[in-house]
């Protein structure tokens, strides 16, 4: 997502992205993965990846039955975006405008370049080794993914046949495209709740907060007779927007009726400190930036917020 990463993808932050630098097994693919500034998000290009030669009514017809994805760019981190090493893809388009987004190059679709699912599903093949030494895997973030959702469903249908780890990184606004078959298919959910309030929400991003509500629910509801990914929630603390003591209770109140409806459900909560690391990116497109006065939260300002999470139960972070 396009949240302020964990200090560092929806990303900011408590833990830093960093470079692989581990034993690998004999039989590991070791691949030069892009490079990038540390803290600086979402990635670093297509580095490897063949951009498809395609006119635009071809590219609709192919994204469309998902052979074909609009995608900014991947890395592979360890640290962030789930367990263990992940290689991250980011694709571009996204309903939301959050103040705070750290990837505003990645808001638009038609930004993106195409990426046919068997170029992609290539590239997280040859990490296979990488995966299974550090039990990590593959992340979908954005952008927001459930724009592209038949793109996103036929790469994790394909990382599931290899046996990989999922993820997917959204802020659950379109929780509705994501299909029964698609969650069957994700291991993780890092789910991004912006805010506790309907009129908060909007404010920091611009739309309606109830259908990301009803997307945990589902996700909760769903492991009662079924597959039911794991949940983590995503908070980002800015201050002056989301910090209020009231706001922090409601969202930690509605994280806690998702582990009521199914224990177990959400298994870790990450509070995330706003930061400047984006700013560059809100220049450098023309948008215009309104959080360029904000500081990032204090020490005790995010132990405090975190409290109200731990005081629900949640482990958090």
């Amino acid at each position: 997502m396009c949240c302020p990463a964990p200090s560092t993808a929806h990303s900011d932050v408590a833990m830093t992205a960093v470079p692989i630098h581990l034993p690998l097994p004999a039989d590991a693919t070791q691949l030069d993965a892009p490079t990038r500034p540390v803290g600086v998000r979402a990635g670093a290009g297509l580095n490897g990846l063949e951009v498809a030669d395609v006119d635009r009514a071809e590219r609709l017809a192919a994204m469309r039955a998902g052979e074909l994805g609009s995608v900014h760019s991947w890395e592979l981190v360890t640290a962030v975006d789930g367990p263990g090493t992940r290689l991250t893809v980011f694709v571009s388009g996204c309903p939301l405008h959050c103040l705070y987004c750290q990837n505003p190059d990645t808001l638009s679709m038609k930004d993106g370049k195409p990426v046919e699912a068997e170029e992609l599903l290539a590239r997280i093949r040859r990490y296979l080794g990488v995966f299974t030494a550090t039990a990590g895997g593959l992340t979908i973030s954005g952008g927001e993914v459930l724009m592209q959702p038949a793109f996103a469903a036929r790469i994790l249908r394909g990382a599931k046949e290899m046996g990989v780890h999922t993820a997917l990184d959204t802020s659950g606004y379109l929780g509705a495209n994501a299909t029964d078959e698609m969650l069957d298919d994700t291991d993780l959910v890092l789910l991004d709740v912006k805010a506790g309030t309907s009129e908060l929400y909007e404010r920091v991003t611009g739309r309606e907060l109830e259908p990301t509500r009803v997307f945990g629910r589902r996700l909760a509801q769903r492991g009662l007779t079924g597959h039911g990914p794991e949940v983590w929630i995503r908070y980002v603390l800015v201050p002056g927007y989301t910090d209020g003591v009231d706001g922090v209770e409601r969202v930690a109140e509605y994280v806690a009726s998702l582990n009521e409806i199914r224990p177990g459900t959400v298994t870790r909560v990450e509070v995330l400190p706003f930061h400047q690391m984006g700013r560059s990116k809100w220049e450098a497109i023309g948008r215009e930036y309104e959080l360029g006065e904000t500081e990032s939260p204090s020490v005790e300002l995010i132990e405090r917020v975190r409290g109200q999470f731990r005081a629900r139960g949640l482990t958090t972070y």
